[in-house]
């Protein structure tokens, strides 16, 4: 009979502390700080920034909630917002953005259709955006004055209707009140939304248009159910966009009206900050924080959109 010794178990090595690494799996820690030399082409950015957003908005803040004279802590310019005469400022404004945003991007969104998908000539898309690269930026006295010389009560285009037998005036117009300033606003607010609504456009795959029409589906249909759906976002959103931009407009209607033929809130703010009408600068203060709120929301529903856009247009 054979006896088969057994090795006897190896007892297993200790485990070690948790702190005690074994020198083949240490890391090396000598980490080195390197500098990015990019950040200071940033600088100008932060330092503009600090200045002209930063600053201004926290003076902003602090002189809404501040009386003008004794520079204690205040709710009166608060509670001024409730005159009758603000509220109707702000009524304005909203009205008047509301009204070119809606009509601006109407016609903007057709006009960038047009030239991008009607199938017009390919120079006439490059026209439209270097058209509307420079008119969206013309703004302020010189678009006044434009208007002025070509629609006002002697204006030329005003003239040439006269003899033709058309005058404006006469059925109510008025180029220095609501809807006349509307027009202005028009000029800058269509060439914006065609900037913004065009890269929308280049984003509806052809892809789409031809599973629908190998399904059956007329262009109706097609823009009724997969091409509207997928750019209202888009469109909801410039249009948003537009509105803030028209909200916050002041030289164009001050250049146009001089202060008096329409009530805006941005209007109302400078006249109040220059010591005009009721000589309250804190008021005026209140006021621009109560655009700023607007603007904030604004500028929220606009970020909601363009992410939900973003979805079908990568």
């Amino acid at each position: 009979m054979t006896v088969v010794k057994r090795d006897a178990p190896q007892a297993r090595p200790a485990p070690l502390p948790n702190n005690i690494v074994p020198a083949p799996l240490r890391e090396n820690r000598n980490y080195s700080i390197k500098i990015s030399w990019a950040w200071l082409g940033a600088v100008p950015f932060f330092l503009f920034a600090i200045f002209f957003l930063i600053y201004p908005s926290s003076t902003l803040v602090m002189e809404t909630f501040q009386d003008s004279v004794t520079h204690s802590f205040t709710l009166k310019n608060i509670i001024g917002l409730g005159d009758p005469f603000i509220i109707n400022a702000y009524i304005t404004s909203i009205q008047i953005s509301v009204v070119t945003a809606l009509g601006g991007g109407i016609f903007g969104f057709l006009l960038a259709f047009s030239a991008t998908r009607g199938g017009l000539p390919g120079f006439m898309r490059s026209s439209l955006m270097t058209f509307s690269g420079v008119a969206s930026n013309f703004a302020g006295v010189p678009l006044a004055f434009a208007f002025i010389a070509l629609l006002s009560p002697t204006g030329m285009l005003t003239v040439w209707l006269k003899a033709v037998g058309i005058d404006m005036y006469a059925n109510g117009f008025m180029l220095y009140r609501f809807w006349g300033l509307s027009l202005v606003y028009m000029y800058f607010q269509f060439p914006l939304m065609v900037l913004i609504i065009a890269p929308a456009i280049d984003g509806l795959r052809k892809e789409w248009l031809e599973a629908c029409e190998n399904l059956g589906a007329t262009s109706f249909q097609y823009w009724r159910y997969v091409a509207f759906p997928i750019l209202l976002p888009s469109l909801l959103g410039t249009m948003i966009l537009l509105f803030g931009n028209a909200f916050g407009a002041f030289a164009t209607a001050q250049a146009l009206t001089g202060g008096a033929g329409v009530n805006l809130a941005t209007i109302v703010i400078g006249a109040q900050l220059r010591g005009d009408v009721l000589n309250d600068p804190g008021l005026g203060y209140s006021m621009a924080f109560g655009m700023v709120v607007i603007m904030a929301v604004v500028i929220m529903g606009y970020t909601l959109l363009q992410r939900k856009a973003e979805r079908w247009l990568r």
